[in-house]
């Protein structure tokens, strides 16, 4: 029996969530079929789902399908969630791309398939509402092949009961030299040919494609059968244990779930978990094991190689984190680029709304919770204005109280264009550290690094890794408008402890002016987000279309022409242009489409605006000082950034 995880991808109002229903229909998961529009949509099962029409969490289910077992996982199609979606991308065996007949590929289409091809996830499209009023799936399938892959082939024809037809054959051929002397030789055996195919499907050489209605059951029964016949899996279940946890929910009385899929072995209740979270380690005990389908949990004594599982007993994974045997931390591509203040009455105390958005956070880091202690304020970052108002809804339903949002801002960030040295002394009545860290320009994209050249013998391990863990356990301020700072090689090259008096937080005090000091001297940059786009309008539309880009300080490339239609793709910050699809469908009267990707941060096209606008006081921070704390006749007193090298102990770093 083989297990396999498949993920559903689409474009919002595509007919991703009806296909779901179609599937667990068909394998007798569920006695009657909901629908979005009805509200009673098996994976849509939460009320903010059903009331707003879209999926919110990428919840799964358990299909059984002639003796093999599949996790389905319904994704977002909505931007505003891609982080939820991405981080399901990560965990799947197989994706299924829903595409709109009537629609075609459509923005967020573009950006599911380049996460998919990141990954090297094989995937299957689906053309669906080919019952629709304007529907063209061979209109579609050419889309598919222009706008995404060469690579896909029909199968709704050409492959049925494990039979693959002689065009389909032919196709393959064309990609493999071996199965073209087997073509051109006219091997007839099936099972070689199917064989072939499934492996072509796994590299990613090939993407079936069928056609169908969801919402009219055509097309649906036939390719899940396909699917069946495709589809192959290698997990080794005699292996030690390795999982992925991929997502942490909390259950209705508020326990922690870690949900995890297991990559190899098997795991039982009651066996122990080691695993690193935030520099601490955790050597914790699995109480329990659920199987989820939908709502609806099961209890187990064992999960094996390939399920979809949830753990209860582990108090401090993340998402995207190994377990057992594998022990690297996944990153993400989707980073929110706005941020907002939450707004609540004074009749909460603000611990409890800081403790629910912290619970929040756990299940979706992304909103990277900031707790501003001077203000008493709490910020997070989302994707977008839907978010804000599901966020709304949820802190209401689960945490019983109200709350709204600030207007959302840009979130800016800060790097510096050229080395610099950084000292920081903590010295305050038997209390005692010195650090000096080298600051450079770092990798566009790539945050904070560190590493260390400082000796063993000068400031042992456990001291150096406490420095390390210091520079990762916050992000730091920058001194232009105390927007995070990113993308900066941190090394440390000297550091001083006293055998009595160097306690917990005292290389904590000294890093942290360190690396403020060195700011101080730095040369600053501020950076801002960008989006890469891509624009199809008509030819008389063009022209409208590159002034809006220029007059947003954005670039583009040359305009690509088809007949009457005009492809435009360039570069544009996000401040200016994170509201123009309502622009564009304005006066293309909706014809137009336009793909905003996220692209990651580049210098900020109006500095000298932001600057004033944010009227950051570096000396006025609460979290940050430059100064440094030296002792004299009992007592500790302050120096200032720019005299406190003359006062450190250890030999400065040559310039």
């Amino acid at each position: 029996m083989k297990r396999l995880t498949i993920g559903l991808f689409a474009h919002v109002d595509a007919g991703k969530t009806t296909f779901a229903e179609q599937l667990l229909y068909h394998t007798n998961s569920i006695r009657s079929r909901g629908r979005v529009d009805h509200q009673d949509a098996f994976l849509d099962s939460h009320d903010i789902e059903r009331a707003r029409g879209i999926t919110v969490f990428a919840d799964q289910a358990i299909l059984e399908y002639k003796g093999d077992s599949y996790y389905l996982i319904d994704t977002p199609g909505h931007v505003d969630f891609s982080p939820e979606m991405e981080r399901a991308i990560q965990v799947i065996d197989y994706a299924i791309l829903i595409v709109s007949a009537v629609e075609g590929v459509q923005g967020h289409t573009e950006t599911v398939w380049q996460l998919l091809r990141k990954h090297r996830i094989p995937t299957f499209f689906f053309i669906n509402k080919t019952d629709r009023v304007g529907a063209d799936a061979n209109r579609t399938e050419s889309d598919i092949r222009q706008q995404l892959t060469g690579e896909v082939y029909c199968i709704t024809e050409r492959f049925a009961d494990g039979i693959i037809a002689e065009p389909l054959r032919e196709a393959m051929a064309e990609r493999d030299e071996t199965l073209l002397e087997a073509f051109l030789e006219g091997r007839d055996d099936s099972g070689f040919w199917l064989k072939a195919l499934q492996k072509m499907i796994a590299d990613g050489l090939l993407f079936p494609c069928a056609h169908g209605s969801a919402l009219q059951d055509t097309g649906v029964a036939e390719f899940l059968d396909q699917l069946h016949l495709l589809t192959t899996t290698t997990y080794d279940e005699d292996a030690s244990f390795q999982g992925r946890v991929y997502k942490i929910r909390h259950d209705a009385g508020g326990a922690r779930l870690t949900f995890i899929k297991a990559l190899g072995g098997r795991l039982k209740v009651r066996e122990q978990l080691s695993y690193e979270s935030g520099g601490v380690q955790y050597d914790e005990k699995i109480t329990r094991l659920f199987l989820f389908n939908g709502l609806k949990s099961q209890s187990v004594e064992q999960v094996e190689a390939g399920d979809l599982f949830a753990v209860a007993g582990l108090s401090a994974t993340e998402t995207g984190q190994g377990l057992g045997s594998i022990s690297d931390k996944l990153t993400y591509d989707s980073e929110p680029t706005l941020q907002s203040k939450v707004i609540f009455d004074d009749s909460i105390h603000v611990q409890k709304v800081l403790g629910a958005f912290r619970t929040l956070e756990a299940e979706e880091p992304s909103l990277n919770v900031v707790w501003d202690e001077k203000l008493q304020e709490i910020c997070i970052r989302v994707m977008g204005l839907i978010q804000l108002e599901v966020l709304e809804q949820i802190v209401g339903e689960r945490f019983g109280f109200v709350i709204s949002f600030g207007q959302p801002e840009i979130l800016y960030k800060e790097t510096i264009q050229s080395p610099v040295i950084g000292y920081g002394h903590f010295e305050p009545l038997r209390h005692y550290a010195e650090v000096h860290l080298l600051i450079e320009p770092g990798e566009r994209g790539r945050g904070i690094s560190f590493n260390s050249r400082c000796h063993v013998d000068d400031l042992n391990i456990s001291y150096q890794n406490l420095i390390r863990n210091h520079l990762y356990e916050r992000e730091h301020h920058g001194l232009l408008t105390g927007m995070p700072v990113t993308d900066v090689n941190i090394t440390l090259v000297r550091g001083r402890a006293h055998k009595e008096h160097t306690h917990g937080g005292d290389f904590r005090e000294a890093t942290f002016r360190a690396l403020r000091q060195g700011l101080e001297k730095a040369d600053i940059v501020l950076l801002e987000p960008y989006y890469d786009f891509k624009i199809k309008v008509t030819l008389d539309e063009m022209g409208r279309v590159l002034s809006d880009i220029q007059r947003a300080s954005g670039t583009f490339n040359p305009p690509e022409t088809d007949g009457t239609q005009a492809v435009v793709t360039g570069r544009v910050p996000v401040s200016t242009f994170m509201n123009y699809s309502a622009e564009l469908a304005s006066f293309t009267h909706g014809r137009g489409s336009i793909r905003c990707v996220f692209s990651g941060y580049d210098r900020c096209h109006n500095t000298e605006e932001v600057i004033e606008r944010m009227d950051y006081r570096k000396e006025a921070d609460p979290l940050y000082t430059s100064s440094s704390i030296f002792c004299a006749k009992g007592a500790g007193y302050s120096v200032p950034w720019d005299e406190a090298e003359a006062k450190m102990h250890l030999e400065l770093v040559p310039k």
